[in-house]
This record gives structure tokens, sequence and C-alpha cells, in this order.
């Protein structure tokens, strides 16, 4: 139900920064939470990072204290600052954006198209 755009992708040394910016569009429902996954050749997606209309925030325990989501609600637009970059950090990141109704009935919510991360030397 929601549209987003996402940008930020590239090409990085190990200990380097990126911000990945996702814009969400066509808004009808109010969102519930948004968040950031990312999937590695070989791999299942895995959530990096979330935050909820609330405001609280969830990380996977390997971006604690590099990583950090935050959201502009004027602009509609999230962002995921990774700082100190590893080269297991490689991977298509994908935003999500789940609104009310999708978390009670239990839907996936809305995909961004995915940004590739590399992190290389």
């Amino acid at each position: 139900q929601v549209q987003l755009v996402e940008s930020g992708g590239g090409l990085v040394q190990p200990g380097g920064s990126l911000r990945l910016s996702c814009a969400a569009s066509g808004i009808i429902l109010p969102i519930h939470a948004m968040g950031w996954y990312r999937q590695a050749p070989g791999k299942q997606r895995e959530l990096v990072a979330a935050v909820t209309s609330g405001g609280s925030t969830n990380f996977a325990d390997s971006v604690k204290g590099r990583f950090t989501i935050s959201r502009d609600n004027a602009k509609n637009t999230v962002y995921l600052q990774m700082n100190s970059l590893k080269p297991e950090d490689t991977a298509v990141y994908y935003c999500n954006a789940l609104t009310g109704q999708d978390y009670n009935l239990g839907y996936p919510g809305s995909w961004g198209q995915g940004t590739q991360v590399t992190v290389s030397s």
C-alpha cells in the first residue's frame, strides 16, 4: 500500500560510512513501523533495524553500536546511518513499511526495490 524509494548504497572501504534513505509515498493508512532488512548472497533476508510509530527502535546484534536508524516524519523518510562498516555488511538492503492494518492482519508490508551496499578494499 506504500511506495518506497531507496537511495544511498554504493561501494565503501572497511571502516567507512554510508547513509541509506527511504522515502515513502502513497500513504493512506497509518504506519506502524518502518525498518531496514538486508540479504547477502546465499543467506536469508534479515532484519537490520526498525523504528515504530512510537519511536521505539530495534537493532540486530551484529550492527549494534555501529548503525543508527532515524526518521523524518515531515518528509516521510527513514534513514539508516552505517558506520564502521565491515565486509560482512555487504548485502542488498531493503526498506520495509508496515501499516497498522498489515500488523493486525499479519501481512508482510511494503518493500522497496533494494540498494546494494558493498564493503571491500
